[in-house]
């Protein structure tokens, strides 16, 4: 077998890397995928995909009391010239190609939903501007799916802003073409009541690229479930996220890269900072690399820093492997406090604790927020994370 790095988590996580002869990344779920919610059964908090989620904070979406009362969202898309934006019915052929439910609510989701709103980028269209969705969340219950669409060779960054109060489950699909370039940053900055469960599916094209930049800050309960699968050699993802998670607050983040095809790359980086009591964070992270996906390279990693007692942190990064053919493998998680030689050395040079301590932070998270390329996205979550760490440092 070709080299495969496992880099040992730390006492708050665990991790696994393995030879199989078949996938068992799916085989984890208590159902096989399927767009009808009636092949999934009603969750009782120990599957393996539930374990960790509080089944009583979501508002009903796992168990079919939750209803859409038409209050729930408002969907605002604003496009540079030459995107197309469409509201489409149920019955649009892109709805679902880039991949399935793989749980109960993200099938209730896709049963659920009236309207999907499709943004398509036709090919070979450069944009030199970002396209902007914002869901906005009026109080009620809602269920909604989204699709974006690059043709071949098109280039184009779109920032996903979710804010206000709702209890939405939602699926986002990413087509990419042949050749073709998508960053997307999804910002979850809702209200402290809101519960928001998402799976996004990305489908990445021959020689295409897909960057994601997932940022999670507000509501009550967050769960969000990134996926990615090839339809091509020679295809690259990149999934990145940060998370502040407050006292009180569940942030949960869920990670697939399946590699089926040959030639391809993936790279994943999460970190997260968590205060206050009861504040639980959870990071999977699953790469699944097929015995067909020869010549792969990937690497995962997920970073924690605790800010306060009374905080939870669970990180399970998982490898599976069944081809010996590939490039590297391996993945990585830490969890850990402060560190005091930092502390130190700002203090000794005239920096007051507390803002020596909000330093640390904000260079923890600085890298990721750097590669998100948008000024003025990267000035308004560097605001928020200076507005959270005046809680707790």
């Amino acid at each position: 077998m070709a080299e495969a790095q496992n880099i040992p988590a730390g006492s708050t996580t665990a991790g696994s890397i393995a030879v199989a002869a078949e996938s068992t990344v799916a085989t984890r779920m208590s159902a096989p995928p399927s767009f009808d919610v009636a092949d999934f059964p009603v969750p009782h908090g120990r599957e393996e995909e539930w374990r960790f989620t509080p089944l009583e904070r979501l508002a009903g979406l796992h168990d079919g009391t939750a209803v859409a009362n038409g209050t729930g969202i408002k969907v605002d898309i604003d496009a540079p010239e030459g995107v197309v934006v469409e509201t489409v019915g149920r019955d649009d052929a892109r709805l679902g190609r880039a991949g399935t439910p793989v749980d109960r609510v993200a099938a209730q989701a896709y049963s659920s939903f009236e309207k999907a709103s499709v943004v398509t980028v036709p090919k070979e269209t450069v944009l030199t501007e970002p396209v902007r969705i914002a869901v906005h969340g009026e109080g009620g219950t809602a269920f909604a799916h989204q699709v974006v669409e690059l043709g071949a060779f098109a280039e184009a960054v779109v920032v996903v802003d979710h804010t206000g109060d709702a209890v939405l489950a939602a699926n986002v699909d990413y087509l990419l073409g042949d050749g073709a370039k998508l960053t997307v940053v999804s910002v979850q900055d809702w209200d402290d009541k809101a519960v928001h469960v998402s799976q996004h599916n990305a489908l990445v094209g021959r020689d295409a690229s897909f960057k994601s930049i997932v940022v999670t800050f507000g509501g009550d309960l967050v769960r969000l479930h990134p996926r990615v699968s090839y339809a091509g050699t020679g295809g690259e993802a990149e999934l990145l996220g940060l998370y502040f998670t407050d006292a009180g607050q569940h942030q949960e983040h869920r990670l697939l890269v399946d590699h089926n095809a040959p030639h391809c790359r993936s790279n994943a980086a999460y970190k997260g900072a968590l205060q206050g009591q009861d504040a639980h964070a959870v990071w999977i992270g699953d790469v699944l690399i097929e015995a067909k996906a020869e010549g792969t390279d990937t690497y995962e990693m997920n970073r924690n820093l605790v800010l306060t007692d009374g905080a939870r942190v669970d990180s399970v990064p998982n490898l599976e492997i069944e081809t010996g053919e590939i490039v590297g493998a391996g993945h990585a998680s830490a969890t850990g406090r402060f560190d005091d030689e930092q502390l130190f050395y700002l203090q000794s040079r005239g920096i007051p604790a507390d803002e020596a301590r909000r330093l640390v932070v904000r260079g923890f998270f600085a890298e990721l927020v750097q590669k998100i390329g948008l000024p003025d996205v990267e000035e308004r979550l560097l605001a928020k994370i200076d507005a959270e760490l005046e809680a707790s440092v």
